[in-house]
């Protein structure tokens, strides 16, 4: 396998939520939180593990709790690092500014550390951008739960040009939503109508409130949405189809189902009907209510107003960290490479 020959001087960037994992449905829920200390430090890790893959610049952004800053005042390891203002205004407009500033800055790929709200509105500013996404959310289906030295190393060899996106990554499947007479928009994992709800709500979805799951991935060992049809009807990231699900309301489903919702917390989902969905096949949904997308209800639904909702396969490229380090053995990365650069490499600490 060649190299990426137009990698030059390609970067990676690390594209960090400083909120996810702390919002208001873990509280609700049995989920641990994701303390600014963890990402810090897994911060660090994907630095240290993109180096040594190669990459030679790392770009971030400055945040409003300084984990970026913290994670590279002492690094300790030979790589550039570059640390620009976006101007903090602690909502998504910060995601959105970082995803465009690193795709400026050429980087390669992207590790991005937060929920899968965090990674749709990565997907949504730049619809074929090649990423790594980590879990620090609450109802994680997107990100994986990786180390973040394997990582960084993942994505720092696809960054640095030493393995193809081709080999590295595939598209994801994602839900597009077209709303009548508005913007459209997207969902990586789920998108769910509710009633009697409201946009901006935090709490954990009320089963009672759901109507309809269009879903790009049904898994049943998630927690969340995904499950909602995963216990019905499984379907993977690989699978080449979507999953409809129909709710009811309290006692008029043809089933009860018992999902976990969110990490910790079951509950009885009256269940209409389920079904497989071709790809590019259009469910309609009519308000009133609200979509919510990948947990997030942010698009309400005037009485009347239609929306048409499809599983596609043209969102962002996934990279597949095991994929990836095994075609990075092929080129010979971590072999001869002469003495590697770590202020911690076990001889103690510099001191007096």
């Amino acid at each position: 396998m060649q190299p990426d020959s137009s990698a030059e001087n390609r970067a990676l960037g690390i594209v960090i939520n400083p909120v996810s994992g702390r919002d208001a449905r873990r509280l609700f829920a049995r989920a641990s939180p994701s303390t600014h200390e963890s990402k810090r430090n897994q911060v660090e890790r994907l630095i240290v593990g993109a180096a040594a893959a190669g990459v030679e610049r790392i770009v971030l952004v400055h945040d409003a709790f300084r984990i970026a800053d913290s994670a590279v005042e002492a690094l300790g390891v030979e790589v550039e690092i570059q640390l620009e203002d976006i101007g903090v205004r602690c909502n998504a407009s910060d995601t959105v500014a970082a995803v465009s500033l690193m795709r400026d800055a050429n980087c390669g790929a992207l590790a991005v550390l937060g929920g899968d709200g965090t990674s749709r509105i990565v997907a949504r500013s730049w619809p074929d951008a090649t990423i790594l996404p980590l879990s620090t959310g609450t109802n994680n289906v997107f990100p994986a739960m990786l180390e973040a030295t394997v990582a960084g190393a993942a994505a720092g060899l696809v960054a640095a040009g030493r393995v193809s996106r081709a080999t590295a990554a595939r598209r994801a499947k994602i839900v597009r939503i077209e709303i009548e007479g508005e913007e459209d928009d997207l969902a990586l994992i789920d998108a769910v109508k509710m009633v009697d709800d409201s946009t901006g709500n935090l709490l954990p979805f009320d089963p009672a409130h759901m109507r309809e799951l269009v879903l790009s991935r049904a898994l049943p060992d998630a927690v969340g949405m995904s499950p909602v049809g995963g216990l019905l009807e499984p379907c993977t990231a690989e699978d080449d189809f979507g999953v409809l699900v129909q709710c009811a309301g309290p006692g008029e489903g043809r089933h009860r189902l018992l999902a976990p919702i969110s990490p910790g917390l079951y509950r009885s989902v009256e269940i209409a009907m389920h079904r497989r969905l071709v790809m590019g096949e259009r469910v309609e949904l009519e308000g009133p209510g609200l979509i919510a997308c990948d947990g997030d209800r942010e698009r309400a639904l005037a009485p009347g107003q239609r929306a048409w909702l499809r599983v596609e396969r043209d969102g962002p490229y996934v990279i597949d960290s095991s994929r990836t380090l095994a075609a990075g053995v092929q080129t010979g990365v971590y072999l001869d490479r002469g003495h590697w650069h770590d202020h911690r490499d076990g001889t103690g600490f510099d001191c007096c």
